[in-house]
Parts: C-alpha cells; structure tokens; sequence
C-alpha cells in the first residue's frame, strides 16, 4: 500500500544532474568553439600564403613585436581593392585585354584560365543569377522525390532539342553532405513543385541529411482564424 505523505516523483541524483549539465553546456559550446576554430585556422593559412609576400618593412610586427593572427587577411583585402580599381580603369583594361590573349595562346593554361575565370563570374558577379526557390522532383526515378533548386529557364538549344511540349527549367539537385556538388537536370514546368520555404531552409534541409526541419509558417488569413475559432460544443 502506497503511503499518500510519500513524494511519487523521483529525483534524479547527482550524477544525473552534473550530466545534464555537462551535455548542456557542451551542445553550447560545440559550435561555438568550432566557428572560432575554423576562422582562426582560416586566417592562419591567408596569413602563410599573402605575407611572405609582403615585404618586411610593411609587416606590423616589425613595429609592435607581436605577430598578429588575420594581418595577411588585411593585406589581401587592400590589394584585391586596388586591382579592381585600377581594371576599371583605361589603362588596366587594355592591359587585361593584353594579358588573356596572352593567356589564349597558351594551350594548357588557357583552359584552366578560362575554367576559372568563368567560376568566379558566376560565383561573384553575376549575382541577378542566383538559384530562385527551392522545388521538389522525382528523382532518379519515379515515386522518388528529391530537393531541387530552381536556378533559370532553358533557353537555347536545349529548350528547342527537348522533346517537351512546355517550358523546361534548370534544376540543381544537391548531394548530402555537400550541396555544392550535384547535378544539373532539365525538368518540365508541370514535373516540379515548387515549396514554401526558403532557399536557406532547403540547404539545411540537404546539409543535415534530412534532421533539420524548417518550421510550419503560420497563416494569418481570416479564414485560418474564423475556422481554428468554433464554439466548443
């Protein structure tokens, strides 16, 4: 017979408590230690590479005695800086033009130029041309679906080859765990179906291998509220 002065709920010990609080502070931690980690060890590699070019007397530690993490950084900031702005220029634009037919004559290293050239254009400045909402396809075969970017419409030669009747759209499905590679597919309008949430809650979607939900949207429209609102019978 259950005495009714005695507390029903157990406490937890010690023990169980100092766990709790150790994983507690170490989900806390976790990703704050490694976003620190990662940029300190990113300055220290711009750091090996940009200041051995610098010459000494442009070194601050030269002056202050300390070797300071992130200075490399600085200098590479200033001198992308001034390249561009002397490439806007009359002069740095005759002396680009002169360079990549330079380049263009070299077999091998005009590939590579041209290859990233190409990437940092698309990457950089070609902003307007960024992926528009994330979709759903099946894929690799029916009754499969998939996550999809939507990047542009077809156009070209592909538009006109494509044995479809509609409009085809540019579509990147990513890899899990690395969305920056995946696969570039062709899909008619009436195939994808394009989600609510944003390109930013897809990635994680993709990165997390399928973990990180993005939350439901609440719907503040008169009809959501006169129909969550009945009169309890």
């Amino acid at each position: 017979m259950n005495d009714p002065l005695s507390d029903p709920t157990v406490r937890p010990g010690v023990l169980a408590r100092l766990r709790s609080s150790f994983l507690t502070g170490f989900v806390v931690i976790l990703p704050i230690g490694l976003t620190i980690w990662l940029v300190w060890t990113l300055a220290g590699w711009v750091d090996g590479v940009v200041l051995p070019l610098v010459p000494q007397t442009f070194r601050p530690e030269q002056y202050i005695g300390i070797n300071l993490r992130g200075v490399g950084i600085i200098f590479f900031l200033v001198f992308t800086v001034i390249i561009g702005w002397i490439a806007k220029g009359l002069i740095g634009r005759s002396m680009l033009r002169y360079s990549e037919n330079l380049v263009n004559r070299m077999p091998f290293v005009r590939s590579i130029y041209s290859g990233a050239k190409q990437l940092a254009e698309t990457v950089f400045a070609q902003t307007d041309r960024s992926f528009e909402r994330a979709c759903l396809i099946q894929y690799p075969r029916k009754g499969v679906w998939a996550i999809g970017f939507v990047s542009t419409e077809a156009k070209g030669e592909v538009a006109m080859r494509a044995e479809t009747g509609s409009m085809l759209l540019s579509i990147f499905v990513p890899t899990t765990p690395n969305p920056t590679s995946g696969f570039l597919l062709f899909v008619p309008q009436e195939d994808v179906i394009e989600l609510d949430m944003t390109i930013e809650d897809a990635a994680k979607l993709v990165i997390s291998a399928g973990l990180v939900y993005p939350g439901p949207k609440v719907k503040h429209d008169a009809t959501a509220l006169t129909t969550d609102a009945k009169p309890a019978s």
